[in-house]
């Protein structure tokens, strides 16, 4: 089989793929800093002899292997870390200080796999290099910055992507999990949620701590605010859809005895459809304008949405392909993967280009410990989530695992031009 010959190449990969994984981790960077990473990524891709071109829409860079006349395949890693101070132990632990937009100074990780998906697709990339001769097409090995801050990928497509690349015909992705080490999940359509960040802004009359009669209480206000949010999905939202409210910042006053003149509330919203998304926000208007009302606001409140990430909807002729292939290749490791409720930005490069895509699951969890969790029923407590300053992925197997991966995904495509299979 075609894909056998490209994965024959994992040993020679592994010898250097690991410590690039390493260093990766150790010098991890900020969304839109990602210049060291970069840099090194495009010296390994030239490497292994891609056409590269770097600094599209910032950091971002594509790595170009074309092999003849066939399809053309978008794989796809981010690069970014987050404002995290890492506490794993490991010997290549980021020790990383850096400067944040408002010229803080913050510590800096990879806590969320980020550093996963680069190794394995240069790995990919590699193995493509390596073995031309067993497939036929083109691959397109992406590289995007500011993943953690949904704009890395609409600042690569309006950065001139598409005139960069030869016509794609599909674009593939994968983000690890705390699942098993070994295991890939995939599902068709909603497969991350939407989400949207919003900061509302209301107003209230300030006044004396004790001459309340006088003011407008904006925390009053944010209370009844907060507690009536609680409602839309309880009973706005059908039962059979799926959305979140969070209130995570509630912001007012700056003395026990002084009533502030407003008050700042910060919401997080997931939902998995664009109809649920608008009801839902059309919602929380229509909430605080009349919480506002009833309290005597002033004025009217001020709603700001950022952060906004799309929905990852995966295309279900693509999973179906990719799916097939992962059984073929990986038997029963590969599982369905349910919902999950984190966000990603992906989508809009895909959905730019106008082509089709899927989004797959790769677990980095030890498997025993995964499994002595799961006897015991502590997974949501003993289990290492991602964001979190002890998320680290289990090197083997599971770089072998998402590189041999992103080969077999992308091989459903590739290995067909020359009447092999995949």
């Amino acid at each position: 089989m075609t894909t056998e010959k490209l994965l024959r190449g994992l040993d020679d990969v592994r010898a250097w793929q690991e410590d690039f994984y390493r260093d990766l981790h150790a010098h991890p960077e900020l969304s839109g800093q990602e210049t060291r990473t970069a840099g090194r990524v495009a010296e390994r891709l030239r490497r292994d002899g891609l056409e590269v071109t770097e600094n599209i829409g910032g950091t971002g860079l594509i790595g170009v292997l074309r092999n003849g006349e066939g399809p053309t395949v978008l794989l796809r890693a981010d690069m970014d870390a987050l404002p995290v101070r890492e506490d794993t132990g490991l010997d290549y632990s980021s020790s990383v200080t850096t400067t944040d937009a408002d010229g803080e100074s913050v510590p800096v990780m990879h806590a969320c796999g980020h550093d996963v998906h680069v190794a394995c697709l240069l790995g990919a990339a590699a193995l493509f290099s390596a073995t031309r001769d067993a497939w036929n097409g083109t691959v397109v090995a992406l590289f995007q910055p500011a993943e953690e801050t949904a704009v890395g990928a609409t600042s690569m497509v309006d950065g001139g992507l598409a005139e960069l690349l030869p016509p794609v015909d599909v674009a593939l992705a994968q983000h690890v999990l705390p699942a098993p080490a070994g295991r890939l999940g995939t599902r068709r359509g909603a497969v991350l949620s939407a989400a949207d960040s919003m900061r509302i802004t209301v107003y209230g009359r300030g006044s004396h701590g004790s001459m309340p009669q006088a003011a407008v209480d904006p925390v009053v206000l944010a209370a009844m605010i907060v507690i009536r949010l609680q409602t839309i999905v309880s009973r706005e939202v059908a039962p059979t859809e799926t959305a979140l409210v969070t209130v995570g910042s509630v912001r007012a006053g700056s003395k026990s005895n002084v009533i502030s003149d407003r008050a700042v509330l910060e919401l997080n919203i997931r939902t998995y459809s664009d109809a649920v998304r608008a009801a839902v926000l059309a919602a929380i208007e229509r909430i605080v304008v009349a919480e506002c009302d009833a309290s005597g606001s002033p004025r009217r409140p001020d709603f700001e949405l950022f952060d906004s990430f799309p929905l990852t909807e995966n295309d279900d002729a693509t999973t179906d392909r990719v799916a097939a292939a992962f059984a073929d290749h990986f038997g029963d490791a590969v599982v369905e993967m349910a919902p999950q409720s984190a966000s990603e930005d992906f989508s809009d490069i895909p959905v730019a280009l106008g082509v089709p895509y899927t989004y797959w699951g790769l677990g980095g969890i030890d498997a025993d410990l995964y499994e002595s969790a799961l006897a015991k029923g502590t997974v949501g407590s003993d289990i290492p989530v991602n964001h979190a300053a002890n998320f680290a992925p289990v090197i083997q197997p599971t770089l072998d695992t998402g590189t041999a991966a992103l080969v077999v995904a992308g091989m459903a495509w590739l290995g067909e031009s020359d009447g092999g299979t995949a």
